[in-house]
């Protein structure tokens, strides 16, 4: 099994989903097989690499409660190596149907068992809570990507995360670990910008990831036309960015090897 990787921030308007597409892609264009989980009642991960979930015959809200396996579920996308598992506006739902089970926290880890065996990276793109979805995925994954926008809120938001993420490590899933801290939506002129990049580095040196999201207009209209921005307009600084931030994830992760 490859390396699984959930995108997380409780804060929303961070890039998250835009990281989550953006990453899948650029990983994938390097031929290796990716699968994306998209676990955002919003569905923006699946509509933006081109599905529209209002088609779908199921979810991973199928997936979480039982009611269909992930060989039904699965979507292959129009880019070559990356599969999607996608999200409808019914997981909603799902945080009031895992108060029901037993271990809810474990639904989604149970669901896909020796699924994600084929697959080198598997991306999560959690909702902007931390509620029982994020929950499974911290369950489930590996190592956590937090998307940090240069704001003044930005690293209340990051504490909060951080402090749950040691609770998962303590009860449920004790090799979490973090992949990196991505700034994102990042602009070398503003000096607010400039001073939380600062701090955060100051911080967490080590674990904040070279590669920077820039603010982009491109990788706002990448969206709308239901694909990643490498697709929509590969030679924008938002699709170099995010092909520099998928190199250095296979770079830290020959380096590191789980």
């Amino acid at each position: 099994m490859g390396k699984i990787i959930a995108i997380a921030n409780q804060k929303g308007g961070v890039a998250k989903t835009t990281s989550a597409i953006n990453l899948s892609a650029s990983l994938a264009v390097t031929e290796k097989p990716v699968l994306l989980i998209d676990l955002d009642p919003q569905g923006n991960a699946t509509s933006g690499v081109g599905i529209d979930y209002d088609t779908l015959e199921g979810s991973v809200y199928d997936l979480l409660i039982g009611r269909k396996p992930f060989s039904e579920l699965i979507v292959k996308t129009q880019i070559p190596h990356l599969d999607l598992l996608p999200a409808h506006i019914d997981l909603v739902g799902a945080e009031v149907e895992l108060t029901r089970m037993d271990h809810p926290e474990i639904a989604l880890k149970d669901g896909l068992k020796e699924a994600l065996l084929p697959y080198e990276y598997v991306i999560i793109d959690c909702p902007p809570s931390l509620g029982f979805l994020t929950l499974n995925a911290l369950t489930l994954a590996d190592s956590l990507i937090i998307p940090l926008q240069c704001e003044y809120y930005a690293l209340e938001g990051l504490k909060l995360l951080l402090k749950t993420m040691q609770l998962v490590q303590k009860s449920l899933n004790p090799t979490l670990t973090i992949e990196g801290i991505l700034l994102t939506m990042f602009d070398s002129r503003n000096n607010l910008n400039n001073q939380v990049s600062e701090e955060v580095h100051s911080h967490f040196s080590h674990q904040v990831f070279k590669s920077i999201i820039p603010r982009n207009i491109t990788l706002a209209e990448a969206p709308s036309h239901g694909q990643p921005v490498l697709f929509y307009n590969a030679i924008s600084r938002g699709a170099q960015a995010y092909l520099d931030l998928a190199k250095e994830v296979i770079q830290n992760n020959l380096q590191r090897p789980n």
